[in-house]
């Protein structure tokens, strides 16, 4: 018989929205239902009414009342042959306890609103319940590139831990509006929120302001372009949102390409180009202890576009930009 139940977050789901962690158990439950069980008071996390739309700790206590499981229609539903064959061609690598996918710039990481196709909803492809990878970061929508998961929740949680810890060492590779100088250095300004709903950004603030979060990013120029673009390496060791696109906005060399972090004349620069921003590589450690996994994503087609536009030749980079930190 269904009685209330409470329910721990794994830290493999924090930040994950409470109505999304809740349909990944109980995939029959309809977001109307979702949002009249939280202004009832019926779901609660630490004790406190929530929204539907609230994201979760690692460690929460989620009251849940009492569920009905899903019809056996719902509970074998699964994704068509051509999202299956989609979610398969994403793996860059895989094993009992870790997936990493190559997340292909346009497909969002996480559902929202106006968004039906994106990566946790592709995840079925792997089983559902305990069988279903989980997410433990993300990237934005427009941003292409290496995306870990852990197949099980305590290696969900080992990883999450490992970025919580900074062991995760990631490089991404960007072109960028203008040419820098110096060439490679360090950008630690705070970032804040700024703005309301669709036209909220993440701004650069004064070390004074109270709504700013510490944030570094590291930068290392591996090539440039008479035509005024130069190809970046970046290593962001903090994980704010947003961070690596607010950083080089700040500095006054945007993403080409980026559609919230610009300026008129970086705008004027990119045409056609998508965003120029993609996740090249994640060093992390295996959640069981067998050793680094060190993971390198070849580039989609919106990045190789860039590259053909501006004469960059990939096979020049340094394998580690950033090795001297060490």
């Amino acid at each position: 018989m269904a009685e209330v139940r409470t329910l721990s977050v794994e830290p493999g789901d924090d930040g994950v929205r409470l109505d999304r962690w809740l349909r990944r158990r109980w995939p029959h439950l309809g977001q109307i239902q979702i949002h009249k069980l939280a202004r009832s008071g019926q779901l609660r996390v630490d004790g406190a009414r929530v929204r539907a739309d609230t994201r979760l700790v690692g460690g929460a206590q989620v009251r849940v009342p009492p569920m009905s499981e899903a019809p056996a229609k719902a509970r074998g539903a699964a994704l068509s042959p051509r999202d299956i064959a989609l979610a398969r061609s994403l793996v860059l690598f895989e094993d009992d306890l870790v997936l990493v996918l190559n997340k292909p710039a346009g497909l969002a990481v996480q559902g929202g609103t106006g968004t039906s196709r994106h990566i946790d909803g592709l995840l079925g492809a792997w089983g559902a319940g305990l069988a279903r990878p989980r997410l433990v970061h993300r990237l934005d929508r427009d941003t292409s590139g290496v995306l870990v998961l852990g197949r099980t929740p305590a290696a969900a949680a080992a990883l999450a831990g490992s970025f919580a810890k900074r062991l995760a060492r990631k490089t991404y590779w960007a072109i960028v509006h203008g040419l820098p100088s110096p060439e490679e250095g360090t950008i630690e300004l705070p970032l804040a929120k700024v703005g309301i709903g669709d036209r909220e950004l993440v701004t650069a603030v004064g070390p004074d302001d109270s709504r700013g979060a510490p944030a570094t990013s590291e930068f290392f120029t591996i090539a440039t372009s008479a035509a005024g673009a130069a190809w970046l390496a970046l290593s962001p060791l903090t994980g704010r949102n947003h961070q690596l696109r607010a950083h080089l906005l700040a500095i006054g060399h945007p993403i080409v390409g980026d559609p919230k972090y610009n300026t008129p004349s970086s705008k004027v620069f990119a045409g056609a180009l998508k965003l120029q921003l993609h996740a090249r590589r994640l060093a992390i450690p295996h959640p069981a202890g067998r050793g680094m996994l060190d993971i390198e994503a070849p580039l989609g087609p919106e990045i190789t576009a860039g590259f053909s536009r501006f004469g960059f030749d990939e096979t020049i980079a340094p394998p580690d930009p950033f090795a001297r930190r060490g």
